[in-house]
């Protein structure tokens, strides 16, 4: 097979591949990250470069998302584009991202559980020990001394330590003349009767306020989250998030089974998540002074497929019928086996998840809004890449999950992108004129739209006459915001002049087509999840929307669009990262673990591909935003008004 030379513009050196090789992985052979969010599929387009030299090099298996003008001025996609033969090719600038979260701001408003107790609410402990030291009249060797003396003096009757640990135990113990602090993992939820494990042994007594480092993280599809506690006092220290490099290989969970399902495709994915989680234990340590080999705990929640990808669990079961995980429930682990760089006998919890695609994730979620403890019916939302949905009391859970997609984060939207600096965040549309104005995040030059934008963009749209029921674009209104693009017909929301990117900024009926599929998608699982259990939406006392994408949205627009139920806006709470917030209160209680299994054994999990009714449910709303205007009144009464 002949063999090509390609040159990358931000490599110094070129690179010889045969010929066939996707664009992409030549990069890839070159050192060259290219973000592929749809996970190599073609879907998105934002993996073009530019072929500067050598076009006809170039084999173009899809030109979506492209126009014909992209195409003549050398533009490829370089996950559907082959090399056949020399080439050089430019890699444009990667969209950089920059977060919106607020991270140790909002450390004061964690609160620590009434009657928090470390030696009762969690298994981790710090002792202080001092040995007798061994003379001719008593040769006791070094482990057995240590036994005795926790034994004696911590009640700790049975004992195991890593080799590692056993290696070093004489050369502590005599350093500081016999005394010594010991961290000891007394239980583990799989193995409550197991000997306690010795985490470290440390020369010389630990002052009392030293902070004893646990850290409760969360694997989001989009955001990494890290808290930092101090075990001793259950008090979070430290925030910090990111989001999941993982994103640059796929921005929904099923794009990155696909991809895990490659040729060294497992490896990559599970170093992209070990990475992001690693570079925030750095950032939250530098910050409060510490090491991150100080951390002798971590709790872990995430959806079933962050968790296997973490884990290398092969996960392609979760993508084909009948959708099922590897595991649900994780033996304990330590830090070592799953990469993280923190003690290396670290105890890792992965929490539970409940079937393919409600993970830990809910059920952590579940505990922490308190939704187990009431007494009326509530419904919890997660809405994301992957929708995930819980009815019910604490009698009663029902669940299931409904594939969104990434639309509401921007993609496959052509200007769609992350609430990074530049996304046009609401949009107001005058109802005579039909000109917008917006709001831009960090108050720039506008370059796309973000998810709570597209939510806001619609509803206006819609309100005004921009677009009909159906999300078709009035083309011939008399304004010049609205007409017929490449893609049919378009409304500009910022002229070329106006924005950052020197083009117009649109939305068009394309793209307004696959919002109606998401927004569909998620009304139509908790309208068949409550059908299913014979109850009506309104009986809902609460509504409660977990997930950091959830902190943006407008009620009234979602309401507006048929993104959510119509209630009364003060039955609506939004609660942020509940999967985070649940993964804390394990870290820092083992009866709240054990709640969260018996939360995710207790879930009813539907799953909608095999229910008839979500489909009709899903073709009913597929329109602004119902068919059905009965269960729209507010909407209704506000369109009469107009």
């Amino acid at each position: 097979m002949a063999e090509h030379i390609v040159k990358f513009d931000i490599s110094s050196e070129p690179v010889t591949v045969p010929t066939g090789t996707l664009v992409s992985e030549a990069a890839d052979k070159a050192g060259i990250e290219i973000n592929q969010p749809c996970g190599g599929q073609g879907r998105c387009g934002r993996c073009a470069v530019i072929v500067t030299e050598g076009d006809s090099s170039i084999r173009r298996r899809s030109t979506l998302r492209l126009s014909s003008e992209d195409v003549a001025a050398g533009y490829a996609l370089a996950c559907q584009s082959v090399i056949e033969g020399d080439t050089e090719i430019t890699i444009p600038p990667q969209e950089k991202i920059q977060r919106r979260l607020t991270t140790d701001r909002t450390v004061g408003k964690v609160v620590i559980p009434a009657g928090y107790d470390p030696q009762l609410s969690q298994s981790i402990r710090r002792v202080k020990l001092t040995l007798p030291p061994p003379s001719m009249d008593d040769q006791t060797d070094d482990w057995s001394r240590l036994q005795t003396a926790l034994r004696k003096q911590a009640g700790v009757t049975q004992l195991q330590a890593s080799l590692e640990l056993i290696r070093n135990i004489g050369a502590t113990l005599r350093e500081m003349d016999w005394q010594v602090t010991a961290t000891l993992n007394a239980k583990t939820w799989d193995c409550p009767d197991c000997p306690a494990q010795l985490l470290a042994l440390l020369p010389g007594h630990i002052e009392d306020d030293t902070p004893l480092w646990g850290v409760a993280i969360d694997i989001g599809t989009t955001t990494v989250s890290v808290w930092m506690v101090d075990l001793l006092t259950g008090e979070v220290k430290a925030q910090v998030a990111e989001y999941n490099q993982q994103i640059s290989r796929g921005e929904d969970v099923i794009s990155r089974i696909i991809v895990a399902g490659k040729e060294g495709g497992s490896e990559k994915m599970r170093d992209l998540v070990v990475d992001t989680i690693n570079n925030l234990l750095v950032q939250a340590c530098k910050r409060l002074k510490a090491s991150p080999d100080e951390i002798v705990k971590a709790t872990i929640a995430g959806n079933s497929t962050m968790m296997h990808l973490l884990l290398g669990i092969p996960a392609a079961s979760i993508r084909l019928s009948p959708f099922v995980t590897a595991i649900n429930q994780i033996p304990t682990l330590d830090a070592t086996d799953v990469g993280l760089a923190i003690h290396p006998q670290a105890i890792v919890d992965c929490l539970p998840g409940v079937a393919s695609y409600v993970g830990a994730d809910i059920s952590a979620g579940v505990l922490s809004s308190g939704m187990i403890d009431s007494e009326e019916m509530i419904l919890f939302l997660d809405v994301g890449t992957n929708g995930e949905i819980v009815l019910g009391s604490k009698d009663w859970l029902v669940t299931c999950a409904c594939s969104a997609g990434p639309a509401f984060e921007g993609s496959g939207v052509l200007d769609g992108m992350r609430a990074t600096k530049g996304a046009i965040e609401e949009v107001w549309v005058n109802d005579q004129t039909h000109e917008p104005t917006y709001r831009v995040i960090g108050g720039s030059k506008p370059k796309g739209l973000c998810g709570s934008g597209l939510i806001s963009l619609l509803a206006e749209m819609f309100l005004t006459g921009v677009v009909d029921k159906g999300g078709k674009v009035n083309t011939k209104l008399s304004t010049p915001r609205t007409r017929e693009g490449e893609h049919g017909g378009e409304y500009v929301v910022a002229w070329a002049a106006k924005s950052s990117t020197g083009k117009d900024i649109v939305i068009t009926n394309v793209d307004i087509d696959n919002l109606l599929r998401a927004k569909a998608a998620i009304y139509a699982g908790f309208a068949v999840l409550a059908e299913n259990v014979g109850v009506t939406l309104d009986m809902a006392e609460q509504v409660l929307v977990g997930g950091s994408f959830g902190k943006y949205i407008n009620v009234e627009k979602a309401i507006e669009i048929g993104l959510l139920p119509d209630l009364p806006w003060e039955k609506f709470q939004f609660l942020g990262n509940t999967s985070v917030q649940g993964s804390y209160l394990a870290l820092i209680d083992d009866q709240v673990r054990n709640r969260i299994t018996e939360i995710a054994t207790k879930m009813t999990y539907i799953e909608l591909s095999a229910d008839n009714k979500f489909y009709d449910a899903f073709m009913s709303a597929l329109f602004l935003p119902h068919t059905d205007m009965t269960l729209f009144p507010s909407v209704a009464k506000m369109m009469e008004e107009k």
